[in-house]
Parts: C-alpha cells; structure tokens; sequence
C-alpha cells in the first residue's frame, strides 16, 4: 500500500475495516478521488478473525427484525437497497466460494483473507489512495472542507466518512475515535456496552457447574420483558467461567445487569409431563432418563442440584418432586453477575444516535458532508453475519452519497 501524494480528497474514509473499505470502493468507483485512512498497519482485523477465520460475511436472512437500536428503523432503508444478494454477486465477481452453516449464516469456503482481498481489489479499482499507520491527530471543518491532521500529513477533503467502529476488542485497535468526532460536531451518543458477549456468574455460586465446561446443547434462551425482550433457540456452552456460546452470545444484547435470564432445557415440552408419563412401566434410573433429553453429565448435576438421588428409578419418586425437577428444566433461572467486557465483546450495542443521521445516506443531518457508517453508528445485529451485512449496506448508500455530492459540486464549478 502506498501513502500517496495528493493531499486534496473529493471524499476521506476513516477506519479500513468492512464498512470503511466497502465505502471508499463504491466512492472511488463512482467518480470521486478517496483516500482511506486507518491507525493500523495491518487492516481489517475483525473481517479476519470473523467466523472462526472464514468470514460470515451475511446472513440471508437480514432484515430490520434482526438488528438493535434506539431508532428501530432506521436501518431499513439501507437494508432494502443493498442485500446480501447483492454481496454475493460481488464475490462471484471475484470467484470466492462461499456456504450456508445453518439460519441462513455464509461463510468463506476457505479464508476471511478473500473477503479482504477481494475489497482491497475494489478499492484499488476506484483509484482509492490508502493511508496505513496513519493516527488522526484533530479534524476540523474548514469551510466547505474537512481538514484532517494526521501523523502523515494534513489531508482536505470535501465529504468525511466515520467507518473506526465500536470499542470491542480493543487488542486488534479498537478506540473511541468515532465518537469523539461525533460529539465534536454536535451528535449525540446513545450509551454503549458489550453485545455478542460470554456471561460471567458468580464464582462462588458457579462452582456446582465448573465441572460442566465443554457440555453443549441446543436451548431457547430469554430476557427482558416488552420491546427489550429477546429469545432466541441456539446453543448453549458451559465454561468454567459461566456459560457461552450462540445462545448466551445472541442474549447478551438484550441483557441488562441484574436482570435474570431464562433457560429451557426442555425443547418447549412440558418436562414434568414427560418425566411423570416416564414413571409407569419404567423402571430407569432418574438420571439415566434425563439423559435420553440432556449431555449425560448434565443429567448428572441436575439430579445433584436438585436434592434428587439420580441413581434411583423414576417409578419411586413422588410426582410433586418430578414436577419441581421438570418446571427447573424449562424454566433455569439465573442471574448473570456481569459479562466478559469488550475484549470478549464481538461488537458494541449502542453508538452515534440515528435521529441525527439521514437512513438513505447516512449524511448528518446538520453537519454536510459529513458520514458515519457501520459499528460506530447505534445499529447492532443480531450473531451471525448481520453486522457484516450492516456494514455493507451503510457503506454502500454512504459512498454513492458522497460520490454524488462530488459529481454535483463539480457540474457547479
């Protein structure tokens, strides 16, 4: 990558990751001259650790339903007009191969490092000049411009757009700096927190379930009440720490401290229904029929947890003991005592208030040419591609608003 000399930008991208480089592609081939700027030397870290190194670079089935934010539907707009059709037309451009794990979740076939390549190969096609371990010491508007002071020089540019993402995992680069820009120019931030993040329990309440770490199992999982509910059917981990996993990752987001999440264990039967119809005719031991439905060392805890004696058949236990037993194993109810914090955290819930942006350019409302993209804004997917797909579509309708402003600022010349 080379610094360039230009110091004059139609547009400047700050933050080289998924929003920012699919926002500078679109800009740069649309006409405008882009310089993409990121504190970093090696960019797009979280595209490269993402699914397990392979990207899941959508889901099929993102819609507004599958994102968090304080304005709901804001992200509807950008959604509609840049799907993750229109993604995967973009990688059979580039003949990457890609496949469906389950809900609608795509994945590289190979390596995330494609997904990389294949957007650096966009970027260079729009002539975008690139600024890599490059620190943004102050921005200021100047005029009709935006004057960036960098460790590499000042750079002018006529649109800005703020791609630096959230404040999860902050040993790959993470920092405030979008929301510092933000508030610098008069918009608010909706508070933010650790979402897509591991759960911690109390050490000392958690220990019956330490041995338990590597168990996993597919559970319907909630929380909250009204229009902070959330439940979803994923599966669930348990660590030495407390419990992780899809489940506890997708909850998180919904979660709040001090309130109580709900487990069943069960698939949505009636537990207790099933284990009293177990007592006629049968002569299993209680733990050995709870591992017909469960891991079998979870069988084995929940006997232990439950005062209840797991080597015993079921046909001599009463059924007000079954009962107690079966409404544990659909409703485990348990309060978290925190979360593992950003440098768990997938992603950061919360960001740059969308009341303050336009939902079909992403331009703030009253700052002109000025555009946040992606993680820094208070859109949030759910786990599973939808972030990613996020950042597609906010960079896309960022970068042809920006670009279209360039061509009419130039037709007025």
């Amino acid at each position: 990558m080379s610094s360039g000399t230009t110091n004059r930008f139609d547009v400047a991208v700050l933050g080289a990751g998924a929003a920012g480089m699919m926002c500078a592609a679109v800009a740069g081939q649309r006409g405008a001259r882009v310089v993409l700027v990121d504190h970093a030397t090696r960019i797009a870290e979280k595209i490269r650790i993402s699914g397990g190194g392979r990207c899941n670079f959508t889901n099929l089935q993102a819609g507004p339903a599958n994102y968090l934010s304080s304005n709901p539907h804001f992200s509807r707009s950008a959604l509609a007009r840049y799907t993750p059709q229109d993604f995967l037309a973009l990688m059979r451009r580039y003949d990457i191969g890609w496949h469906e794990k389950h809900r609608g979740q795509l994945f590289c076939n190979e390596s995330a490092e494609d997904v990389i390549r294949m957007l650096r190969a966009e970027c260079d096609a729009g002539g975008v000049t690139w600024r890599t371990g490059c620190g943004i010491e102050e921005v200021r508007r100047e005029g009709d411009d935006y004057l960036l002071v960098t460790t590499q020089g000042t750079l002018r540019a006529g649109a800005l757009v703020v791609a630096t993402g959230g404040l999860s995992i902050p040993k790959i680069g993470a920092t405030d700096l979008g929301y510092r820009i933000a508030r610098q120019f008069g918009l608010k931030i909706v508070d933010t927190r650790p979402a897509l993040v591991p759960l911690t329990f109390d050490g000392q309440a958690w220990q019956p379930f330490v041995p338990l770490a590597g168990v996993s199992m597919e559970v319907d999982i909630a929380t909250g009440s009204g229009k902070t509910a959330g439940a979803f059917k994923e599966d669930l981990l348990w660590t030495h720490r407390g419990l992780s996993g899809p489940a506890v990752l997708q909850i998180s987001s919904f979660w709040r401290p001090g309130a109580p999440i709900d487990i069943d264990l069960f698939d949505g039967e009636d537990a207790a229904d099933w284990l009293i119809g177990h007592k006629r005719g049968s002569r299993k031991h209680l733990a050995n029929l709870l591992a017909e439905r469960l891991p079998s060392r979870l069988a084995d805890a929940w006997c232990a947890a439950a005062g209840l004696p797991g080597a015993q058949s079921v046909a001599d236990l009463p059924d007000k003991a079954l009962r107690q037993l079966g409404a544990a194993l659909n409703r485990w109810q348990l309060v978290p005592s925190g979360t593992e914090g950003y440098r768990k955290a997938e992603v950061t819930i919360g960001g740059v208030d969308t009341r303050g942006l336009s939902s079909t350019t992403m331009m703030a409302r009253d700052v002109p040419g000025l555009y946040f993209i992606g993680e820094v804004v208070d859109v949030t997917g759910w786990l599973g591609g939808y972030n990613f797909q996020w950042a597609w579509a906010s960079a896309v309708a960022a970068g042809e608003a920006a670009s279209e402003a360039t061509v009419a600022s130039l037709a007025r010349q």
